[in-house]
């Protein structure tokens, strides 16, 4: 059998089995946990392992220390100039958001208090996290030109600011008076909207893209309501449901309106993607691997590419997934290649 008719028969075979849509990629460095929350448009990761770390084309996580100079160390965002934002502890024992940016620390300070966090970086180097005040309560920030600005929260104590896109439109969470309860929240020129709830008391927001659509999770109605994920988009918070009988959150989506997250399952958590109106297992999508449990997703990139954390045995390790030609691309392939033989034979 020739190499080309042999290249036909075994594309031909992918195609009758399985889906297999993504191929998994452990980052954690060999016997270290980790986790990966965010990923950019040319493949570079960043998240823990231990302490703050990034991946750059499919290697494991580095770790780039602790950037402040304390102890512990995590990084949440990179934005696609590789400005990576996150959190160090300090000599003094706080704990304060980082910009890493050229191979330069920056300290981000605080909004009057002792502790910070920064969780997103937009392509304009804004970051956005949460900050203790002087009056010792967390509140969402917005850090631009060298100035870190309160967001305030809708009348309570506490907040937080997880995810800023190119238009410098913020997506997180606040609590209401007397912290009743909290609200997902968009910040867009100067201005705080809550997005609401899907019938429940709280709900909360991850990600926006660039289209400014939210994500995150919210509770649902009912004395027996649970937390589920949704997707708001002009103006309409919408409901992604579950993979079983358990919570679900969205943690990531991308440009193409692609989200991920996790749902609960009856056993552990699931790593999900949502698309086209469904929400699928991304376990179901990778090749079986003997042990293996892809938990949380945590971020998507414009390419499909998704990071989070899996379990593998008894251990969490950071991973990437990245997608693999669709099995009508390579039944099209396998075509024009039968083709070809068929053209060399005739020769």
């Amino acid at each position: 059998m020739s190499c080309v008719a042999a290249f036909v028969l075994l594309s031909a075979t992918s195609a009758a089995t399985a889906e297999v849509r993504y191929e998994f990629t452990s980052l954690s460095a060999q016997g270290y946990s980790g986790n990966a929350y965010g990923i950019n448009n040319a493949g570079a990761v960043v998240g823990y392992g231990p302490g703050a770390a990034v991946s750059v084309n499919g290697g494991p996580l580095s770790y780039i220390g602790n950037p402040l100079g304390g102890s512990g160390s995590c990084a949440y965002a990179i934005n696609g100039a590789g400005q990576i934002v996150g959190y160090s502890g300090v000599p003094n024992g706080d704990t304060h958001g980082f910009l890493y940016s050229g191979g330069q620390m920056t300290d981000l300070g605080t909004l009057g208090g002792n502790n910070s966090f920064a969780y997103g970086i937009n392509s304009s180097g804004q970051i956005v996290g949460k900050a203790l005040t002087a009056a010792e309560t967390y509140h969402p920030f917005l850090y631009s030109g060298g100035v870190m600005q309160d967001l305030g929260t809708f009348g309570g104590t506490w907040g937080e600011a997880n995810a800023i896109n190119d238009l410098g439109q913020v997506a997180g969470r606040a609590t209401n008076a007397n912290d009743a309860n909290l609200r997902a929240f968009l910040y867009s020129g100067g201005t705080k909207v809550s997005l609401g709830t899907l019938g429940g008391i709280s709900s909360y927001a991850t990600a926006i893209n660039n289209l400014g659509q939210v994500v995150g999770a919210s509770d649902t109605a009912g004395p027996y309501g649970s937390t589920h994920a949704f997707l708001y988009s002009g103006g309409q918070m919408t409901d992604l449901g579950t993979l079983g009988s358990g919570p679900s959150e969205a943690r990531g989506i991308n440009n193409l309106g692609q989200v991920v997250g996790y749902s609960g399952t009856s056993g552990s958590p699931r790593a999900f993607l949502y698309e086209n109106g469904v929400m699928t297992d991304l376990n179901s999508l990778i090749a079986p691997e003997s042990g293996l449990t892809l938990r949380y997703a945590n971020a998507i990139n414009d390419a499909g590419q998704i990071v989070g954390s899996c379990r593998i045995y008894s251990y969490d390790y950071a991973f990437v997934l990245t997608p693999v030609p669709e099995p009508a691309t390579m039944g099209l392939l396998g075509l024009g290649l039968a083709g070809l033989a068929t053209r060399r034979r005739k020769r």
